[in-house]
């Protein structure tokens, strides 16, 4: 159906242009707001009415007798109808329908897809300092990250995941200290432990794990760094970088039981250790977008739409944080990518008007808006119809292994993706190991599953094989339900398309949840293995498109697609 949609649409084109040369490129279909209308609608007419001072309607019947007249619509389209005042909508012969079953078979994995474009794109995302494990609010951003990151893939972008952390801040030097103090033997609630809401410790079992391994000597080894433990009690230096290491791979871990892989791990020490920060502040005070005012240094971000400007370097002589942001991201954008999505918490809002306008006061040619942000809010937990605010492991949060270990990755996936990244959202630990329509995540995958039985039933009694269903004749799929079900699965592609541009893989959720419902309809209307071998061959070739489709969205997400459940 997809090829048919493009004969139709380039039809439309020329229509138009006839009827007014340079109005091809508003050739364009929408969806009719009433199924029962058509299958595909267009507001061109009452677009052109004005400019062309003709009256909508009898432009409408103007392009109606164009469109009847051109070949596609002749071979595909069953009516053509006018509504209101120019509202054209298409009606298709059930034939064009069938075409998108033939289209997912032979594409498969591809389906949905978009040619290589050979541009460059980097998503950070995650980016939690080597302080604690991974909370669930890191899993929210994780999720959203991976899922965007597939999303582009799927639009042909040559798509890059990193992820940036800082291993030498003043929340570094206070788990150094924490690991210390576990080292001589203390623990929270100690006199000699720090106390109080804002005290410079971290009370987690974790530390005490770490203080452990130093003084035993071992090794350990992350994605990006390993260490040695010296096990000498007044190797500061060394507990600090042990730390930093150990939580990195414990980290790690919370990615691998995630299924979350990154390209690069970027240190923000070496903005500073590389010069970039200072070859930065270079760059703004050259252009003259600084000036010095109570000992600081200032950046004219107002210039640049901030609602004030900012303070670059600090009377102390230290760098205020949005500095090395700015220089990280020049480095995002020397390495070629053109375009930059950053995945970070809400409370990062603040940081949006002074990275950029510091990008732009530093004249390297970076575009205006960039890099683009997707900001998320926390993620409650419930368990047992109350919320789970403390893990016993990480100290003062639920981490995102905990609520994979309750749960499942495919859950915690699916759950964390489910609604859009700047609303609040509350994890159902119950709901989400709930084996029945109410958990979507299940929902999506029984389809999947119960597709792949009906396909299995059918090999083992006739021996069917499935790469064969490409070639079936399509014809007996006529029914309401059938037809509802092929429209369905041509949506796929242009709706990852506006999911990949909109930054929202909840709306890949919200279609597998669409199209599971409309095949367990389907199911429920029709019979698949019938004893009519045309009709047969006709639905399992239905339903194998729809399994193909369920699998590449849920892939989309990182959620598996079972075959048995």
């Amino acid at each position: 159906m997809l090829s048919v949609k493009i004969e139709l649409l380039e039809a439309l084109a020329q229509a138009l242009e006839t009827l007014s040369p340079g109005a091809g490129g508003k050739a364009a279909f929408e969806s009719p707001k009433v199924a029962a209308h058509g299958d595909l609608a267009t507001t061109a007419a009452m677009q052109l009415a004005k400019p062309l001072k003709l009256n909508p309607r009898q432009l409408a019947e103007n392009l109606r007798t164009a469109l009847l007249a051109a070949a596609p619509y002749q071979r595909w389209v069953e009516a053509i109808d006018i509504a209101g005042p120019g509202f054209i909508n298409i009606k298709l012969k059930p034939e064009a329908k069938q075409q998108i079953v033939c289209e997912v078979l032979s594409q498969a994995a591809q389906f949905g897809t978009q040619a290589v474009t050979g541009k460059r794109m980097l998503v950070e995302f995650v980016s939690a300092n080597p302080t604690g494990p991974l909370h669930v609010g890191h899993g929210r951003q994780a999720a959203l990250g991976d899922a965007i990151c597939n999303l582009f893939q799927t639009q042909g972008w040559d798509v890059y995941r990193e992820f940036y952390y800082n291993d030498a801040g003043v929340q570094i030097g206070t788990l150094g200290a924490s690991t210390h103090l576990r080292v001589q033997g203390f623990k929270p609630g100690d006199p000699q432990w720090p106390s109080g809401e804002n005290a410079p410790a971290y009370n987690g079992d974790y530390i005490a794990d770490i203080a452990a391994d130093f003084l035993a000597g071992k090794t350990v080894k992350s994605d990006d760094r390993e260490f040695t433990a010296s096990g000498k009690p007044d190797d500061l230096d060394g507990m600090r970088e042990f730390a930093v290491a150990y939580l990195r791979h414990e980290q790690d871990l919370d990615l691998q039981a995630f299924a979350v892989k990154f390209d690069n791990y970027y240190l923000e020490s070496s903005l500073y250790t590389s010069g970039r920060v200072d070859d930065t502040v270079g760059r703004l005070q050259a252009a003259g977008k600084t000036y010095e005012q109570d000992g600081a240094l200032w950046l004219k971000s107002t210039d640049y739409g901030d609602d004030k400007d900012r303070v670059m370097r600090k009377k102390d002589g230290t760098f205020t944080y949005f500095v090395p942001d700015v220089a990280y991201h020049i480095s995002k954008w020397e390495r070629g990518f053109e375009k930059v999505i950053n995945i970070q918490g809400t409370d990062h809002h603040g940081t949006i008007a002074r990275v950029r306008a510091g990008l732009q006061a530093a004249g390297v040619g970076i575009p205006q808006g960039y890099p683009d942000y997707v900001l998320h809010t926390m993620v409650r937990v419930v368990r047992g119809g109350e919320e789970v605010k403390i893990s016993k492991r990480a100290g003062s949060y639920v981490t995102l292994r905990d609520l994979i270990e309750w749960t499942s990755k495919d859950a915690v996936r699916f759950f964390l993706l489910s609604r859009k990244p700047d609303t609040e959202y509350t994890f159902d630990v119950d709901l989400a190991i709930t084996k029945n329509n109410d958990n979507p995540v299940y929902y999506v995958q029984y389809a999947h599953a119960r597709i792949c039985s009906v396909l299995a039933a059918w090999q083992e009694k006739d021996g069917g094989d499935v790469a064969s269903l490409g070639q079936a004749d399509l014809a007996p799929l006529q029914s309401p339900q059938a037809m509802a079900l092929m429209l369905l699965l041509a949506k796929y592609p242009e709706m990852l398309t506006a999911a990949a541009q909109g930054f929202a893989p909840h709306d890949v959720t919200f279609y597998l949840r669409e199209l599971a419902a409309c095949y367990h309809s389907y199911y429920d209307a029709e019979r698949i293995l019938v004893d009519d071998e045309t009709v047969k061959r006709a639905r399992l070739a239905l339903v194998a498109a729809t399994a193909q489709v369920l699998h590449n969205g849920l892939a989309v997400l990182g959620v598996s697609a079972p075959q048995k459940m």
